[in-house]
């Protein structure tokens, strides 16, 4: 038997989901199965092609709803989790059991292991340091921007691999590893170790590439790195740079879409009073109450501006 598990790439959160989920189904359904895994991207235009659905069981693990027949199982917890009105009346509708959404959970990981555990009475104890992290980081609850930064754990230096690496192979490897091995074992891993050490000198520089670029008013940090050859960087830099800071704008280019990132201060000293899931909606995008983006076309870089400064001044309202 084979499973498709398409599952968010380039994230924490997606990988340790695959890992997860692939955990609960050979445990309790499908022991001898084969899981081939495929990485998805927010995309301008967001599409599942029906090619996508090749397995024999088909899941889709913290990405957004696909009303394709051949979907199985589907666990999301994103605010912004259906492409249409259809697709969301679509799933209200599905009696199956095996798609499931909640906004509420901190990680789709975290969604996962509830949910095996409540309804199918699977547990993976060996997991629960998986499952711990997945919630810090998707969540944001790291004790402070220094321990988010600064990659001492071993979590946060698969983060910085799993963001940054350019293929989804390496990420695959370490979903498939995430599923018996300690995260400290995984990062020591001489491959992963060859794709870490570079990345970090990276995360290095973008730290005083925002540092030298942003301009913070003391409600938001905007910076522009669509000049830069950038292609992501740790959310969590600006409010390590400006502690003050309630919100972030950024606008960067990466090698498939232009992307306006919209983030908020976990460790902010003020209320925070705008939803930027529903404020990324307005422009195609999505993602959380406390963080979002939207994608754009490679090329609609003045678009992506002229967006991004627009949310500049919703926020500082």
């Amino acid at each position: 038997m084979r499973v498709r598990v398409l599952y968010h790439d380039h994230c924490f959160d997606g990988a340790a989901s695959a890992a997860f989920f692939s955990r609960f189904l050979r445990g309790a359904f499908h022991p001898d199965a084969e899981f081939l895994y495929t990485g998805m991207a927010h995309k301008a235009s967001q599409i599942f092609e029906d090619s996508l659905f090749d397995g024999d069981v088909n899941a889709i693990v913290d990405f957004k709803y696909s009303s394709n027949p051949k979907l199985t199982w589907w666990f999301d917890h994103h605010e912004s989790a259906f492409l249409s009105p259809e697709d969301e009346e679509h799933f209200r509708r599905d009696t199956s059991g095996k798609k499931m959404y909640d906004p509420e959970y901190k990680s789709c990981t975290g969604f996962i292991a509830a949910m095996a555990r409540e309804k199918f009475g699977f547990e993976a104890p060996d997991l629960a340091e998986l499952v711990r992290w997945a919630d810090i980081v998707d969540g944001a609850q790291y004790a402070s921007a220094r321990e988010a930064v600064e990659l001492e754990a071993p979590a946060t230096k698969l983060v910085l691999v799993i963001e940054g690496v350019r293929d989804s192979e390496t990420v695959q490897k370490i979903i498939r590893q995430m599923q018996s091995h300690r995260l400290a074992e995984i990062i020591l891993d001489p491959e992963i170790q060859a794709i870490y050490q570079p990345l970090y000198h990276k995360h290095l520089e973008s730290i005083e590439l925002i540092r030298r670029q942003a301009r913070d008013d003391g409600t938001v940090v905007f910076f522009d790195l669509t000049e830069y050859p950038v292609e992501g960087y740790s959310k969590f830099i600006p409010y390590y740079l400006f502690p003050d800071s309630l919100y972030t704008v950024s606008v960067l280019i990466s090698s498939f879409r232009t992307k306006v990132s919209v983030g908020s201060n976990p460790w902010a000293a003020k209320p925070l009073r705008h939803n930027l899931a529903k404020i990324c909606e307005r422009y195609g995008g999505g993602g959380h109450a406390r963080v979002g983006a939207i994608s754009f076309p490679k090329g609609a870089v003045e678009e992506a501006r002229r967006v991004a400064r627009e949310i500049v001044e919703v926020l500082r309202q």
